[in-house]
């Protein structure tokens, strides 16, 4: 008999996602599988800080909620629920969810993946909260082949909560490489929940998409798949949705993992009937001899200032007030300080608010005293500055920001264990990985420029999609077009050049452009644009997400037959 295909929901794409997605899954038609992802590079700092004040805790407790009524629910539909809700203590929430269902009177069976926490275990920089592993899914697979009902794991790959599924139901082994990659490929559009079914969506007017449901994959045997929602549910899912969300947080040809290399440039998406989408062709290389470490710290105190400048002399009046904090600013000398001002004001408006500009000061130091002499001399300008002066709050008492960093260890020296239900421990050796530096893909074959034609200056998101987002300091902006006749322009068209002109924000910052042309899409990685990571607050937006949108709607030439 074939083995039946695999139907893997997603209820989950961040800790705080919406509450009511695990129940929705569960009840709005058939799974085999549910995940949620909680964890983030800011969720680890967070969950750190939850474990320095109770070491019972560093686990997503909104998930043990959700279970109140969803595990029975999970029970009797016969579906499995694996998650990386445990955090920064994955026995210590598994030990929860049977306490609660030996209160609800659920015989269910749990099991755990631990090992990637290494934060006793290496020479990390002084002051360091958090060091994980990022784990594969072959502890999940051990998990499941051992009969467990859920899944609870630390830090893996947030694609891992699908390949460990897949690798368990279909027996896949750790060289069938292909079909791992295929898997993982599925798992990174599911990974993000709504934003594979229409949140976030640069075309977000073509589809309703005030309540997108949650994506599910549909994975056969050769690890290709089907990704889909259930029947009903709001958003939609296209060629263009799962293209934004492929592009999401990712760089080059080449997606790294701990159970495989899955090549990128080697997708093909087809769309496979209403709110289905296949993808196939993906190609499986070993994974590297390394695994990522993500590492977490308290950075200092951050504390904010913003002046409302309002009507004539904007400039002037900035000036005016860089000028009198000077002195303070030269005397404490905080470890940072940055002023930008943001041209929100537009000439004779009849809304007061549309008339001021915002001069945003940001000071930060590992010393909480330097920012508040800094805010009680910004409180002190109240009636000695310029006319109509006025902050859009009180300057508080500050805020502690963190920093993230990315650190590598070789694969064969963590620990990483499948606890399972019954309680054995199961050591899980790693993938057999490449050795020495693998040959650089080939290079992209661009297509033949679009005929020369009239041009018109117009916004490039007109004729082009965008999603970007952060891996620790480094920005991605991946740009996508939905026909053949847009990407002829398009991969011709913007180049790294054009891109730092279109973003001035990314001059002085090296810029790398990838091109994958199954998808007709672009990947920019700029490094540094955010600094120390999300955790640090660096930029306005710190985690990149806008970025995209602020290049659709830049200005070039654009060829008229594509308007």
């Amino acid at each position: 008999m074939p083995v039946p295909l695999l139907r893997i929901g997603n209820a989950s794409g961040f800790y705080g996602d919406r509450f009511d997605a695990l129940r929705e899954m569960l009840t709005g038609g058939p799974l085999d599988v549910l995940t949620g992802d909680y964890l983030a590079e800011l969720t680890m700092l967070i969950l750190g800080r939850d474990r320095l004040k109770d070491p019972g805790r560093g686990y997503a407790r909104t998930f043990l909620g959700q279970l109140e009524e969803g595990l029975g629910l999970a029970i009797d539909r016969g579906v499995k629920i694996v998650t990386n809700a445990g955090g920064l203590n994955p026995a210590g929430l598994a030990e929860r969810i049977t306490e609660l269902a030996d209160r609800l009177g659920i015989r269910a069976r749990v099991a755990h993946v631990t090992g990637d926490d290494l934060i006793g275990e290496g020479t990390w920089a002084p002051g360091t909260l958090t060091a994980n592993a990022y784990l594969g899914g072959a502890g999940i697979a051990e998990c499941l082949r051992a009969g467990a009902d859920v899944v609870v794991t630390g830090r893996v790959t947030d694609a891992a909560l699908v390949s460990g599924p897949a690798a368990a139901h279909f027996g896949w082994r750790a060289d069938d490489l292909d079909p791992l990659a295929g898997a993982v490929v599925a798992g990174h559009v599911l990974e993000c929940g709504t934003q594979a079914t229409g949140g976030n969506y640069a075309f977000f007017g073509e589809h309703d998409v005030r309540h997108p449901g949650f994506p599910i994959a549909e994975i056969h045997p050769d690890g290709s798949a089907v990704i889909t929602k259930h029947p009903g549910t709001g958003g939609a899912v296209t060629v263009s949705t799962v293209t934004a969300q492929l592009l999401y947080e990712t760089a080059g040809a080449r997606y790294l993992g701990p159970d495989v290399t899955a090549r990128l440039d080697s997708v093909r998406l087809t769309p496979d009937g209403p709110d289905r989408v296949r993808i196939s062709g993906v190609r499986g290389e070993a994974p590297p001899a390394t695994l990522k470490v993500g590492l977490t710290r308290p950075g200092g105190w951050r504390h904010e200032v913003v002046f409302v400048l309002t009507g004539l002399d904007v400039e002037a009046k900035a000036r005016l007030v860089r000028a009198q904090l000077d002195g303070v600013l030269a005397t404490h000398r905080p470890a940072e300080v940055r002023w930008t001002l943001a041209r929100t004001d537009r000439a004779d408006a009849p809304v007061q608010e549309e008339a001021s500009a915002l001069l945003r000061l940001v000071v930060r130091d590992r010393d909480p005293e330097v920012g508040r002499a800094v805010n009680a001399a910004c409180v002190e300008l109240a009636l000695a500055s310029y006319p109509g002066f006025h902050v859009t709050a009180a300057p508080g008492k500050g805020t502690q920001y963190g920093v993230f960093e990315a650190a590598y260890v070789d694969a064969d020296a963590v620990r990483h264990v499948a606890v399972l239900p019954c309680g054995n421990r199961v050591p899980v050796l790693p993938a057999p990985p490449v050795r020495g530096t693998a040959a650089p893909p080939p290079r992209p074959v661009l297509p033949e420029p679009l005929p020369a034609g009239p041009v018109r200056s117009a916004p490039l998101g007109l004729v082009a999609g965008a999603r970007s987002g952060d891996k620790g300091g480094d920005a991605n902006v991946g740009v996508w077009v939905r026909d053949d006749d847009a990407w002829r322009w398009l991969a011709h068209a913007l180049t790294v050049d054009r891109f730092r002109q279109l973003l001035p924000e990314t001059v002085g910052y090296r810029v790398e452009r990838h091109v994958l042309p199954n998808l007709r899409a672009l990947n920019f990685v700029v490094d540094g644009l955010l600094g120390e990571g999300v955790a640090s607050q660096s930029r306005f937006d710190p985690q990149a997400k806008a970025v995209g949108e602020w290049l659709r709607a830049r200005h070039l030439e654009i060829p008229e037959v594509l308007l």
